[in-house]
């Protein structure tokens, strides 16, 4: 039997006629796990297999993405050539013609219709050599104030309310290394085991280790399950119910008088506010029994230490930032920041969420967290640049105001990033027709996604395998994504592609760049001094430290693990507290005879995002081919709608059609559908256009529906 076995394995062995190993990392989420990618030749057909690698965050863990990864990259619909539409079809052209018919089009356009008629609506999933430099071809080479990235989507209200509470914004503000010595962890509107699966194992090692777990999110799913107490709170009353915790902390005298004294101000003022609040008639408005608002308050501040997560459960609202503020407020008042094992964490989305938001992308935003209308921060970035400071445009409008700028006739003219908003913006009907509006559209991405289908040229780009660059996790650790697979066909690579259009404007001799490294060492100098400051991380440093967390402000700094230990980023030194109201933070669309569920919206361990490339992976498609809605048995058979049916799901904006999904997770008057797919099944196509008045990010936590059978 030995023998047969060891013959067996022999001509295995024999039939693998070579192999390549490819060292890369996740494109998906903000975890971004370190893997190879192995390509075996056998006979006459190739095999992959990937496989994880040991790395500071992730520590070796890949998930069933990024197991899988590899399918979409490899598919037989990526796009090989540059595509231009003729009549209504896309046919080949080359990338000689294809930057000629850039070179005019966006040229007439400016002409015709002024200098801001051109818009960039860039990405959080590319590097941030490419997300720097296509900031810089926004300012510089269009000298345009339109440009956004899907990112405001995504994590824009963490980010404005840490940059308001704390001066400053960077994931989270400890190494993922402390959460397993923690005391007490909330978990607020995040479905990490989902979303971010490898980081799972940190919260079970806390759980393990005594810590006690509070989740806040309305329905019960995969990461509620590790929690000791879960407040299933309304969709959109996150703000009322910390609120809640306030009081209760403050009543029962368990806040962090030195701490507040001596690093805060504003508490005075929400103290005062909080306790002229009824308990009673918050417990009525979130949903969540007054008892279990008292245990949550009492048992995360007692504990000596303690740490507090969001994602776009909490974000994606139209009060999204004052919710983080409020939860933040919660932090303060215990004092449960700066110190081991205490701090705030944003669970980023997109694999590059953080680092793609640092560096010139966002439309108020400069390199380095710079401000675009501080005059100082102008002066600085101009001289990198090259360019006179009065030359940088001023700011612009968010990504979802840039359509509307489009619908009103102000942008004619778009050049789009690895970005799909046709799918992921709300009110996606309305997005369609205002990209039809558009005198010339360039999509520059993989595949021909919903959106790219409007475009009139398309431009084909590398995928993670192929691509070089850094990446910034969502601990605020920037590392380094080695890609070396060769690019399919006349595919090139983001950065090569924004210097090919910038040189034939004209505009080549401030874009000289030969590798991605040569883009970065200019990123490293114009983030310099700045908040996210990257100058003394460079890429031989990153391979032998495995990556280094920002701030870094020269060569011999180790990096920043824990922010905020001695004081905070505001130039007074101290967090500021403010009080968030709970009748000005009730959801502005709420349930009502025609509409009378909540309808909120999220992700599964399948997908990613809009779906373009899961939807391409054949293992990742036949986990979840289908979207549906998850609604409560009770409700379910209030309005007649039997399980495992196709539904019709309509808002005020419009309808979808899905199939239900019976839970008795969920609350009874709240429904979910995830929003990976488009077409009849696009999710957000029912979203309202209502944005949150700080950071400009949609509700698309909060909408009313009905569900009726299909």
């Amino acid at each position: 039997m030995t023998e047969l076995l060891l013959k067996y394995f022999r001509t295995k062995q024999q039939e693998v006629q070579s192999e390549k190993v490819y060292d890369t990392q996740c494109p998906f989420c903000s975890m971004q796990c370190k893997m190879q990618l192995i390509e075996q030749s056998i006979v006459s057909r190739k095999k992959y297999t990937t496989i994880g690698v040991d790395n500071p965050t992730s520590e070796g863990r890949i998930c069933i993405k990024g197991m899988n990864a590899h399918q979409h990259a490899l598919h037989q619909d990526r796009i090989k050539y540059p595509l231009l539409k003729v009549n209504g079809e896309f046919i080949r052209i080359s990338w000689q013609e294809a930057l000629a018919v850039i070179k005019e089009k966006f040229t007439d356009i400016q002409a015709a219709d002024g200098t801001n008629a051109l818009a960039v609506y860039g990405s959080a999933s590319i590097t941030n050599e490419e997300a720097y430099l296509l900031g810089k071809f926004a300012r510089v080479a269009l000298t345009t104030r339109y440009i956004d990235y899907n990112g405001r989507l995504c994590m824009s209200a963490a980010a404005t309310a840490a940059n308001q509470t704390f001066g400053m914004d960077r994931g989270i503000t400890n190494a993922l290394t402390e959460v397993p010595t923690t005391r007490v962890i909330i978990l607020a509107g995040t479905n990490i085991a989902e979303c971010q699966p490898t980081i799972m194992p940190y919260f079970e090692k806390a759980k393990e280790n005594g810590a006690y777990i509070i989740a806040i999110d309305p329905r019960e799913t995969a990461t509620t399950q590790i929690a000791d107490l879960h407040l299933k709170v309304k969709p959109g009353m996150d703000a009322a119910l910390a609120n809640g915790l306030l009081k209760v902390i403050i009543e029962e005298n368990l806040t962090d008088e030195q701490f507040i004294r001596d690093r805060a101000t504003g508490f005075a003022e929400v103290k005062e506010y909080v306790l002229s609040q009824s308990l009673d008639e918050i417990a009525e408005l979130t949903g969540v029994p007054k008892e279990q608002i008292e245990t949550a308050a009492i048992k995360f501040a007692s504990e000596e230490t303690g740490m507090l997560f969001t994602a776009r459960g909490v974000e994606q609202q139209i009060d999204g930032t004052a919710a983080v503020r409020n939860l933040l407020n919660v932090l303060i008042a215990t004092g449960k920041i700066g110190k081991p094992s205490c701090g705030y964490g944003a669970i980023t989305g997109q694999g590059n969420g953080q680092g793609a938001r640092e560096h010139g992308q966002k439309a108020d935003q400069l390199p380095g967290y710079r401000s675009i209308e501080n005059e100082e921060h102008r002066e600085y970035i101009a001289s990198v640049w090259g360019i006179n400071k009065e030359n940088i445009p001023r700011k612009g409008v968010s990504a979802f105001e840039m359509f509307k700028k489009i619908d009103d006739g102000e942008i004619t003219g778009m050049l789009l990033m690895c970005s799909n908003p046709v799918v992921s913006n709300p009110n996606a009907n309305f997005v369609k027709s205002a990209l039809k509006k558009l005198k010339f559209l360039v999509a520059i991405d993989l595949f021909v996604s919903e959106t790219a289908e409007y475009a009139d040229l398309i431009l084909p780009t590398s995928s993670y395998l192929e691509d070089e660059g850094t990446m910034t996790n969502l601990e605020g650790r920037v590392i380094l994504r080695e890609a070396s697979r060769p690019c399919p066909g006349e595919v090139k690579h983001d950065w090569e592609i924004i210097c090919e259009i910038a040189k034939v404007l004209g505009k080549g001799q401030y874009f000289p760049y030969k590798k991605a490294e040569d883009i970065f060492n200019e990123l490293r100098i114009a983030s310099k001094g700045g908040i996210a400051d990257y100058y003394g991380i460079t890429y031989d440093r990153i391979r032998k430290e495995k990556g280094i967390l920002w701030p870094c402000p020269d060569e011999t700094h180790g990096g920043t693990a824990r922010l905020f230990e001695h004081s905070f980023a505001h130039p007074d030194g101290k967090a500021k507290m403010v009080v968030v109201s709970n009748s000005s933070q009730i959801p502005k669309e709420k349930p009502s005879e025609e509409y009378p569920l909540y309808l909120t919206t999220g992700r599964v361990v399948s997908h990613y995002l809009t779906g373009v490339q899961t939807r391409k992976s054949a293992a990742l498609a036949a986990r979840n081919f289908e979207s549906y809605l998850e609604i409560h048995p009770e409700t379910a058979r209030k309005y007649q709608i039997e399980n495992n049916r196709l539904v019709t799901v309509t808002s005020k904006r419009g309808s979808i059609v899905v199939r239900s999904k019976w839970s008795d997770k969920i609350r009874q008057d709240t429904v979910f559908v995830p929003f990976h797919w488009a077409d009849s099944q696009n999710v957000n196509m029912l979203v309202g256009e209502d944005l949150d008045p700080f950071c400009k990010m949609p509700g698309f936590k909060v909408s009313a529906v009905k569900v009726v059978p299909n």
